[in-house]
């Protein structure tokens, strides 16, 4: 049996629904990203969760206890918000401490415990200092090990890290991961960033619209969207817009070779080919011809916009040392036809 299940789970404030009917099941331990856009739902499922907002309809069941209804510090469930939310006239030690105390924690064992989650966080050193004496990442820690000192059933994150500058919060993905694991905590953490949810979690669930619209582990999400607004929403694609041909897309006046056998011929479909699936090679030896347009060095890659036939492409290749076509010269792309997604409908951009 799932340890947290949502059924049927809708939110709405007046006409407006902000969450439609979710269905959701979560493994004990299981690290589950929220992922959409801003008005998407996710903050509104996961407050549901807290019990921050009651739902609507539907059933939210905690370890086989129906928690629908229940106020927020009867669910015991740890959250970290995007704020941190630290008491500022209060020590790092006693800001992780606070949940204890409320819980009339003996004080010895909430010594103890205090020490395990600094210790865990990598904070030790710092418990007489205060908020103000901390770098955004250190205060991101304490809030987290405040919200694991009470030993809660699910760990609840939203938006975590979005406070932080680039490079300290991909930094913190990995060390939010590492904590997670070693302490093993149901994991649920709402965020906007497809980089930061693929990196560290088991599944992750694309809202879209109040509504679920894949929910897979990370690798498959991106391999195979299940519509063109995850598609281009979970990474960077190419979208075009054609019709099924029976053994390809046609797109224009041009017919690409793939596979779509669940789809009628005649049927307009979507095609979407991510940037760094697509190789560039010399004008006339691959499947498609073109003209750069543009290039970008990204350091470790190379960007191109290119024209073709069926579009303007846009090709990612990995920085070899050499310097790769200039703008304005003729090129040819080509792929693996494994490679290239078709979807029915026609594409929407995310």
């Amino acid at each position: 049996m799932a340890f947290l299940t949502l059924e049927r789970v809708s939110k709405e404030f007046g006409t407006f629904t902000a969450v439609r009917d979710v269905d959701l099941t979560i493994e004990k331990g299981e690290f589950v990203s929220l992922l959409g856009p801003s008005g998407c739902g996710k903050t509104t499922t996961l407050q549901m969760i807290a019990g921050l907002l009651e739902p609507t309809h539907g059933r939210i069941s905690l370890d086989g206890r129906d928690i629908t209804r229940e106020k927020p510090n009867r669910r015991g469930l740890g959250v970290v918000f995007q704020s941190y939310a630290l008491f500022p006239h209060m020590t790092v030690a006693q800001n992780v401490a606070f949940g204890l105390e409320m819980r009339r924690v003996p004080q010895a064992e909430r010594t103890e415990r205090v020490r395990e989650a600094l210790s865990l966080v990598q904070l030790s050193s710092f418990a007489d200092r205060y908020p103000r004496q901390l770098s955004g990442g250190q205060r991101q820690r304490v809030a987290i090990a405040r919200a694991l000192v009470i030993a809660p059933p699910v760990l609840l994150l939203d938006e975590p890290l979005s406070n932080l500058d680039a490079k300290l919060r991909e930094e913190m993905q990995f060390e939010l991961r590492r904590i997670q694991r070693k302490v093993g905590t149901t994991t649920i953490m709402v965020t906007h960033d497809q980089a930061e949810a693929l990196s560290i979690s088991d599944r992750v669930v694309v809202m879209e619209n109040g509504k679920m619209t894949q929910v897979d582990a990370p690798y498959r999400l991106y391999e195979q969207p299940s519509n063109a607004f995850i598609s281009s929403f979970v990474g960077k694609t190419n979208l075009l817009s054609g019709t099924w041909r029976g053994n390809g897309a046609q797109i224009g006046n041009v017919v690409l070779e793939a596979s779509a056998p669940d789809i009628a011929p005649g049927a307009p479909i979507t095609l979407s080919i991510r940037p760094e699936k697509i190789l560039l090679r010399d004008a006339g030896s691959g499947r498609l011809d073109g003209r750069v347009l543009s290039r970008f060095f990204l350091g470790s890659q190379w960007l191109f916009t290119v024209e073709t036939p069926v579009g303007t492409m846009t090709v990612s290749i990995p920085n070899q040392g050499n310097e790769p076509p200039t703008e304005g010269s003729p090129v040819s792309l080509d792929w693996s036809p494994a490679n290239l997604r078709i979807m029915a409908g026609t594409a929407t951009a995310a």
